[in-house]
């Protein structure tokens, strides 16, 4: 059974008119035949509010017994007994009388969506859960009854019922809202035009929330990449660096500037797998981004602008915030930095902001992600310090001459031997001590130019040199160890709460998991490779990067799941550490196929059960709708040819008419039965090219009655990339579908505009419509939607239309026409260049 559709009319405060809006699309439905009931609405003794209930179906409510008094409640049972498509509930946040079915009214709006029924309620934004303790904060009134915000945000549509605080004033002044006894206490207390302005700009706000959630859902599905400025949204790139909290607090405040603005901070790394940056100082930003209201992102790339540039049009924002750079002045001579770059490749839709702070050219000093270990480039400096520093140093002090003193002179070889400890670490210090002993023992230790030390004091000063010098080392060398083994830990508690998470949130992409190891280990090329049985070959079930291997002895590491799998990876060998790390992924990896496997087996049971919903379907429309032209032709053909009646002229006229009719329905059945059956099986290949549409539409127009249809294309829009046999099909199904259901009375409107890099045709009828539950059925096979009368097709149509759109790039859908009736919209690409000009063609024209 199909849930049942939410509508929800969202207000600031009572009175604004949701009550009112909601009767008035309630008696709108019933106008067009749509049964509706009311199964809990009161009008509080607002009159305007009473007469809207006159016409109205109400269901009975319950009575119940509470502390000596009788209360009216929604009856759910009542309501689901009477099943009507749609009903009216208000109050969705009440609390029901002690001894109800629900303790809330929005939980039996639950139990009707259940059962299929749409429901229509309302509610303020001072019962939402969330805005509680700030409604408190303005209006000093705590809210008793709350609905969770999920509840709302579910709903499938939110209007919301805007007023301003003077006109909602001069109602409550007018008596509309309260009794006259109550309206100066409410005028003087809650209904304080400050009071009912900050409600309103909370029910502005959400409800913007939740037209941007569609907005980007609708970016997403149609894959816009230029920046729709609908809102401000700035994103604060970080470094990790302390200027980071400077830059959010800046970017806050540019938020607050514009209404609805939001900021958003990413930090991005590079694809190593450890992060370049203070975990504590991300934490501390982290922490102040979501307390000033924005959100914290974390995003993997190796080239820091294109990565920060690509995020940013991917949130669709407007202003990016960066800092001045840290690094010093030399540092320049290679590239012009993150923000330079940043700011020339950011394009005319999106404002650059470079911020000052404290850390202004002061240096990065940050912790490096791999060089806790000391890096070659270090290493090789601090030999060089340790062999060449004490022989310049040995050189220098002979040729100024004696008098500095042997304590001196250990004092600047020791200063040598801990730049070398802190530069190359133990060995190079340990070299360095070594070297510096001997040459105080041979230059600078009577007797001079000899490996002897005459002065026993001068032995212990040596040997104390000597000990303090590999004591500095052995420190140094433990703490980038140290150093190390922390950054790979945090890397690694990293990379397994990514794996859990993927588990919990049923990540069924093998692809990005093979990427995310490739990024991980920094290799070349990522196979998971699979075989039937112990001599059977390799096979590579998924793959990243160039090159994969096709078995695990030919790759530079692998890593076993279970007996008939393997992960195999190419680019270089890697050390014992990461094996564990490796296991973990080779055991996801085999998850998300066996994953990706069941679902590709649910994927074709599926569609052998819509094969054979299919094949049913077509049973029964050969079984009806082929078999009554065919008894109609049947039987005109046997009146002609008997000879027990002389047919007059115009009998045979009508009977030889009816075989016509007959025979071009049947044309017409089997030939939608053909075309369902190439978009089935996949044989369909559009022949696209450039077509005018006022070449293709009035020749799909053949097939209706004469003056049915009004035609409305002019001649300045775009070319559209079709296959003009197949647009010229669809076009006729749709036209004939809309011709059969409207009014004898009405014309179907087709018409054209240019939408974008899309060109828009909508066929627009004034029939009784399609409800929004029933927009996606239509244009499933064999459905006919309401009353259609039996021999009226086999309900192809749609379905035939949609898929023919679809072949060639386009969309099809339904919607609501303003004023009743339907209208459907064909969404085709329009193709390059400037459209033909014909002056000798009408701009529009009627059929």
């Amino acid at each position: 059974m199909r849930r049942g559709t939410l509508r929800i009319y969202l207000g600031a405060a009572p009175g604004v008119g949701k009550t009112y809006a909601m009767l008035s699309e309630a008696h709108r439905r019933v106008e067009r035949g749509t049964d509706c009931v009311v199964a809990f609405v009161e009008h509080h003794g607002r009159p305007r509010t009473e007469v809207m209930l006159h016409g109205l179906e109400q269901v009975p409510r319950c009575e119940l017994e509470y502390r000596d008094s009788t209360f009216t409640e929604m009856s759910v049972d009542a309501v689901l007994e009477r099943r009507p498509s749609v009903a009216l509930v208000d109050e969705m946040a009440h609390t029901n009388v002690p001894g109800s079915r629900n303790a809330k009214r929005w939980q039996d709006i639950e139990e009707l969506l259940d059962a299929g029924i749409d429901v229509i309620s309302t509610v303020n934004i001072q019962h939402l859960e969330s805005l509680g303790d700030v409604v408190e904060t303005i209006t000093g009134v705590r809210q008793r009854e709350t609905v969770p915000d999920e509840v709302v945000r579910r709903a499938d549509q939110i209007e919301l019922v805007d007023m301003s605080p003077q006109a909602l004033r001069r109602r409550m002044a007018h008596g509309n809202i309260y009794t006259s006894d109550k309206v100066d206490a409410a005028l003087s207390n809650y209904f304080r035009p400050g009071n009912l302005t900050a409600l309103r700009e909370l029910a502005l706000l959400w409800t913007a929330d939740r037209v941007d959630a569609y907005l980007q859902q609708y970016r997403s599905e149609h894959d816009v990449s230029t920046i729709w400025g609908s809102r401000e949204r700035i994103v604060v790139g970080l470094t990790g660096g302390p200027e980071g909290r400077t830059l959010i607090r800046r970017a806050a405040r540019m938020a607050t500037k514009g209404a609805g603005g939001e900021v958003m901070a990413v930090y991005i790394s590079r694809s190593d797998g450890l992060t370049s940056a203070s975990p504590q100082e991300l934490t501390v930003q982290r922490t102040l981004v979501e307390d000033l209201g924005g959100t914290f992102h974390h995003v993997i790339g190796d080239d820091i602008p294109e990565a920060l540039l690509e995020f940013a049009r991917g949130v669709n924002a407007t202003q990016i915030v960066l800092g001045s750079s840290r690094r010093k002045a030399w540092q320049y001579v290679f590239g012009p930095g993150v923000g330079a770059t940043v700011a020339r490749e950011s394009g005319p839709d999106l404002d650059v902001h470079i911020v000052t702070h404290d850390e202004v050219a002061k240096g990065r000093g940050l912790p490096v992600a791999r060089g806790a270990r000391l890096g070659r480039t270090r290493i090789v400096a601090g030999w060089l310090v340790a062999l060449a520093g004490p022989l310049l140093l040995a050189l220098l002090l002979n040729t100024l001459g004696p008098g500095l003193g042997l304590a001196n002179d250990m004092l600047l070889f020791l200063a040598l031997t801990v730049a070398a400890a802190l530069l190359g670490g133990l060995l190079p210090a340990l070299a360095s001590a070594a070297l510096g002993s001997l040459l105080l023992n041979y230059f600078f230790t009577p007797p001079l130019h000899r490996w002897t030390i005459a002065d026993p004091n001068n032995i212990v000063a040596i040997v104390i040199f000597f000990g303090v010098a590999v004591a500095v080392a052995s420190v140094v060398d433990l703490a980038a160890r140290r150093t190390h083994q922390a950054a790979r830990l945090r890397a690694e508690s990293e990379i397994l709460s990514f794996l859990a998470g993927s588990v919990l949130r049923g990540d069924n992409s093998l692809e990005a998991l093979l990427e995310r190891v490739r990024e991980t280990f920094g290799m070349d090329s990522v196979a998971l490779l699979e075989r039937a049985g112990d001599v059977a070959p390799w096979a590579c079930v998924g793959s990243a990067g160039p090159r994969p291997a096709g078995r695990p002895e030919d790759a530079d590491a692998d890593m076993p799941v279970g007996e008939h799998m393997a992960l195999a990876l190419n680019g270089r060998v890697l050390p014992a550490e990461d094996q564990r790390v490796l296991a973990a992924f080779a055991a996801q990896a085999a998850v998300v196929l066996d994953r990706q496997r069941l679902v590709g087996e649910a994927e074709r049971a599926r569609e052998l059960d819509e094969g054979n919903r299919i094949r049913t379907a077509l049973l029964a429309a050969v079984s009806h709708d082929l078999r009554t032209p065919l008894a109609g032709i049947k039987a005109a053909v046997t009146s002609l040819r008997s000879d027990d009646v002389a047919w007059s002229a115009e009998d045979e006229a009508e009977l030889l008419a009816g075989i016509e009719e007959g025979a071009d329905r049947l044309d017409h059945l089997v030939g939608n039965l053909l075309d369902m059956s190439r978009l089935q099986t996949g044989s369909l290949s559009p022949l696209i090219r450039e077509v005018d549409l006022d070449e293709v539409v009035p020749m799909a127009l053949g097939g209706v009655p004469e003056g049915s249809v009004h035609l409305d294309i002019a001649e300045n829009l775009p070319m559209v990339n079709v296959d003009p046999g197949l647009l010229e099909r669809s076009v006729a199904n749709i036209v004939e579908n809309a011709v059969k259901y409207s009014p004898e009375d009405s014309k179907v409107l087709v018409s054209a505009s240019a939408i974008g890099l899309r060109v828009e045709v909508r066929v627009m009828d004034r029939g009784p419509g399609v409800p929004d539950s029933g927009k996606d059925r239509i244009f499933e096979p064999f459905q006919r939607y309401g009353d259609a009368p039996c021999g009226a097709g086999v309900g192809l149509g749609l379905a035939v239309a949609r898929g023919f759109i679809e072949a060639m790039g386009g969309t099809l859908s339904a919607e609501d026409t303003p004023g009743g009736g339907m209208t459907m919209v064909l969404s085709l690409r329009s193709a390059k260049g400037r459209p033909p000009v014909h002056p000798d063609l009408p701009p529009s024209a009627s059929t």
